[in-house]
Formats: structure tokens, sequence, C-alpha cells
């Protein structure tokens, strides 16, 4: 027999349901606009006061994007430090993580306390500057991978889900006679692979967004991030536009600075927003079970 749903019951899923259509409306909206004004005839979206699809389907303003030499270099540059940054941040953090869990680990507390301490103490601007310097990453792509290989917050994450393996299994492999970096790569990393989805996706888009490193110990173009041109597009969108028009004299397109800075905007910010809902699946699973322990 089917229950009845009472009317104030029906009346609250509905309810219900349109203020969460009105947030997602609200939260999607800002991406849509950014996307159908890049591909809009830049005087008509110009002169519209809100867009809700393309008017004059053009994509004059990628062509005029792409024309610049900069744009490409900076595109690879952005690309290659989230794909070594990623990988090699996972691959540390991780190893880092489950190495912490050993007791037989000399000064393991100690460097456990000293890694936390940093979660809540940051040396500054100058400090961070100086090492930098010291250590030769100045106009360094290396600049853009050492200084992110380890993160706190990642390695504790880390940590607690490694706590909440079985630790037979590992009993297990160590009586067979594997050992430890063996064990790590054949069975804690494979095991922890929720939580390393979340690890990496954490890294991946601080590596994308990361544009203070480029500023201020990268000046030679060959080094200059997406994030970094994309702030001085926004900034100096005019003069942009006039160094475009001169390599696009022979072209008629029709570009104006906020459609530049709109498209700007959209190549910069699409990449995560296809990363998070093909990985979210597992970053909620690897949020939830890491924070199984205190």
């Amino acid at each position: 027999m089917k229950s009845k749903i009472s009317f104030g019951a029906l009346a609250f899923d509905i309810v219900n349901i349109f203020i969460l259509i009105f947030f997602g409306v609200m939260t999607l909206y800002p991406f849509w606009y950014i996307f159908i004004y890049s591909v809009s005839d830049a005087s008509r979206a110009g002169a519209a006061s809100y867009l809700f699809w393309p008017l004059g389907f053009k994509l004059d303003n990628y062509i005029s994007i792409f024309t610049q030499a900069n744009i490409v270099q900076a595109v690879i540059i952005s690309v290659s430090r989230t794909v070594i940054g990623t990988a090699g941040g996972v691959f540390c953090c991780s190893l880092f993580a489950y190495l912490l869990t050993k007791e037989l680990l000399p000064l393991r507390k100690f460097m456990y306390r000293a890694m936390v301490i940093t979660m809540y103490m940051s040396p500054g601007l100058i400090p961070w500057y100086i090492v930098m310097k010291w250590l030769g990453l100045q106009n360094n792509f290396l600049l853009y991978i050492l200084p992110g290989l380890v993160s706190a917050f990642n390695v504790i994450l880390i940590k607690t889900y490694i706590e909440s393996i079985s630790p037979s299994l590992e009993e297990s492999a160590l009586i067979d006679g594997a050992g430890y970096f063996l064990i790590y790569a054949r069975i804690i990393f494979p095991l922890s692979l929720p939580v390393i989805a979340t690890v990496a996706i954490f890294t991946a888009v601080n590596q994308w967004n990361t544009w203070q490193d480029n500023m201020f110990l990268a000046n030679i173009p060959k080094l200059q991030t997406l994030q970094l041109l994309l702030y001085q597009y926004v900034a100096g969108a005019e003069a942009q536009l006039s160094s475009m028009k001169n390599n696009l004299k022979n072209i008629k397109m029709v570009v104006t600075p906020t459609s530049i800075k709109m498209t700007i905007t959209m190549i910069a910010t699409l990449p995560i927003i296809i990363v998070y809902p093909v990985m979210q699946k597992y970053f909620i699973k690897g949020i939830m079970l890491g924070a199984v322990k205190g």
C-alpha cells in the first residue's frame, strides 16, 4: 500500500527544488556568461546589458588570442607545471605520509610536528624570496615544481587515510619478504587512490592557479604562466588590444578589451572546470575516508 505524501511535505520539497535550481543557476550563469561573451560578436555583446545566448557566433576573440606567440608558450608552461607538479606532489606527499606511519622512522614525531607548525606559521614573502634565490630557482622552471612537492595538509590527509588501512595487509607482505617501498607501491598506494585523487585535485588546482612565483622570480617570457598572462591582460587590456590589432591588421576582426578579458578568462578556467566533475566522486570519498581518524 502506497503511503500518501502530505501537502506540507510536498510543498517543502517543491520549495527546496526551486531554491536549489535558483542557486544552481546563480552559480553557473557567470561561467556561461563568460563563455557566450567570448564567442559572440564583440560589438553586439558590448551593447547588450545581459546575455543568455551568443550574439553573432564568432571565434574572432580566440583567433586573436592564439595569434599571440606568448599565449601558446604560457599554456605549455602552465600545463607542464600542473602535470609535473601534481605527479611529483602526489608521489612525495604519499611516500612521506606512509613513512610517518612507521614508528621505526628516526625523528618521526619531530618531523611531523615541524611539518604541522608550517600550517600555522609562515616566514613571509621576503624570506621566501631570499631562499628561492639562494637555491638558484630564479628564472628556473624548477621554481614551479620543487617548493610544492610536499604540502603539510596533503601529508596529514594521506597519513590519516593510511592509518585506517588494516595493518594485517602490510604484516603479511613483510612476512613474504616485501620491503617498505614495495609495500608502498603495491599495497598502500593502490588502496589509497580515493585520497590520492583528492590530493591530486588540490595540487593541480593550486599549480594551475598560482602566478605569484612567476611574478617575483621568473621574469623571462619563456617561463611565463597562463595565470600571470591573464593578470596582465586584465590589467592592461587596452595595450594588449593594440598589439593584437597590429598583428591582425590584414584580417578583418572586431575585438574589444572586454571580449579579450572574457576570452583569456575562459581559456584559464576551462581546464579546472572540466577536471572537477570528472574527479568529484573520488574527491568526496577521499575527504570522507581521510577524516575518519583525528
